[in-house]
């Protein structure tokens, strides 16, 4: 029973954290790469680079900018806490958001790739036929880049199931509100508990491998 505790537990908590964190990614990601993608302005390209930079930018780092924004003393951290009384610092949320921005690159780069494929003719002839940017996007982009989106959001789900650096500096290892499978694995290695290790290590490893396959055959599909 308390084998099954300390592998249950870990994994549900990884699940809801990955899965907020891979829908708020999905959300912003989209929405910032239809705008690189589509619209030309000033610091487009920084801007492209600023979403792209978690992706090479360790995790610690990471962790300690989400910690001087995010804590009591943090510039939205101190606000929300004083304002709303909300604390984000060592809670299930504040690995949501730690998740979502080590996740955010994969959304976006894959979505930028995906709208910029388009063919913007499709996009032209729908404006011409009396359509809205909105109708256009909803039921023209969207629907042609869908696989390409998807396949990032999904590779974003599996980024976000084994974060560990900024979510440890972030929400901390209390076991059964903010210890998730990646941080369950190094507490099981400290303690000298190999066979909790081995089947944690295993259980991840079969979810991101069920997501990479799933993620690689819609590109394929796509490209073909």
């Amino acid at each position: 029973m308390q084998f099954s505790s300390d592998v249950l537990v870990p994994l549900a908590l990884t699940l809801k954290v990955a899965g907020f964190a891979t829908l708020l990614v999905f959300v912003v990601g989209v929405a910032v790469a239809w705008l690189v993608a589509r619209r030309a302005f000033p610091g487009r390209e920084v801007l492209d680079a600023a979403m792209t930079l978690p992706m090479v930018m360790p995790p610690t780092v990471l962790g300690y900018y989400l910690i001087v924004l995010l804590g009591r003393r943090g510039w939205i951290g101190g606000w929300l806490h004083d304002t709303l009384g909300i604390t984000l610092m060592f809670t299930w949320q504040g690995a949501v958001i730690a998740a979502a921005v080590v996740a955010f690159p994969l959304v976006y780069k894959a979505a930028r790739a995906a709208f910029e494929d388009v063919d913007p003719r499709y996009e032209n002839a729908a404006r011409i036929l009396g359509s809205t940017e909105l109708a256009v996007f909803a039921r023209v982009t969207l629907p042609l880049a869908w696989r390409g989106i998807l396949a990032g959001t999904m590779l974003a789900f599996a980024r976000a199931m084994g974060e560990f650096g900024a979510t440890l500096m972030v929400a901390g290892s209390i076991p059964g509100k903010t210890q998730t499978l990646s941080i369950a694995v190094y507490e099981a290695v400290q303690a000298g508990k190999d066979d909790m290790a081995n089947f944690l290590v295993l259980v991840t490893s079969i979810v991101c491998i069920l997501v990479l396959v799933g993620s690689g055959r819609l590109l394929r599909t796509r490209y073909a």
